[in-house]
């Protein structure tokens, strides 16, 4: 059976229309984008049955992972902000998944140290640079910038919220996360999944898909190129993303 989609007309203004769920991001700070699309559709699942999003926004990673994973899989997703843990309650509420949804609203250096369970899996677009010169937003500032959750306590919360051979997966800029590769073998973790995202063949990778596991193993790398010619996206970038977006 075909499904009907929506006419861009009829497309909702205050949030982004996927193929089996919306999510509403006009009360948060960082809005549905490529990087959070990224990490959803790319973060290994192996068999995890207890999910955790850290900093989950709008809870867009936490619906996507709840779209590809099976019905016995529960997905937490944590949010610091008030407005946006609000919102991601009601974009969860009013998805396909309600029942295998919780929103947290909580700071993870905290639930950490209190969690009642571990994950098999955590996946985080967690925020990216030293703090830098303010904006006019502070909430904005928040999820930008690492003064409220520094590398060190994003990688230390996990260790102490993953099982023991759990995956933790990030999308970060690609020097930020070298620097993350570098501090994470230093406290004993293990690099075993990497793409490096470039927005065209004739750039450089702007980004990195990392998965890290406190246990070793091999290392699976990969490459992947955002858009072809005349700005359209590319095959492989199709391939990975085309469950999620209308007319995929």
């Amino acid at each position: 059976m075909i499904e009907s989609q929506p006419s861009k007309a009829g497309l909702r203004r205050d949030g982004f229309t996927f193929k089996h769920f919306f999510a509403a991001h006009d009360r948060c700070a960082m809005k549905v984008g490529t990087d959070g699309v990224l990490l959803g559709a790319w973060t290994p699942l192996g068999s995890a049955g207890r999910v955790l999003d850290i900093g989950t926004g709008c809870g867009l990673i936490a619906l996507m992972v709840a779209q590809r994973t099976e019905p016995c899989v529960l997905i937490d997703a944590l949010e610091l902000d008030d407005a946006a843990a609000a919102q991601a309650a009601e974009n969860c509420a009013q998805s396909a998944w309600a029942e295998r949804l919780r929103v947290i609203h909580g700071d993870v250096v905290h639930y950490a140290r209190t969690a009642g369970q571990r994950y098999d899996l955590i996946v985080s677009n967690p925020p990216y640079f030293p703090v830098g010169l303010p904006s006019r937003s502070i909430l904005r500032d928040q999820a930008r910038y690492t003064a409220t959750l520094t590398h060190e306590h994003l990688l230390d919360a996990a260790r102490r919220l993953l099982t023991p051979e759990g995956l933790l997966s990030l999308v970060l800029p690609l020097g930020i996360g070298e620097h993350i590769i570098q501090s994470a073998d230093r406290n004993g973790w293990h690099l075993r999944y990497r793409t490096d995202v470039a927005d065209r063949a004739d750039k450089p990778p702007h980004r990195v898909l990392l998965g890290l596991s406190p246990v070793a193993g091999p290392l699976i790398a990969s490459s992947l190129i955002l858009r072809a010619e005349h700005q359209r996206y590319s095959t492989d970038y199709h391939a990975l993303t085309k469950d999620f977006y209308l007319g995929g």
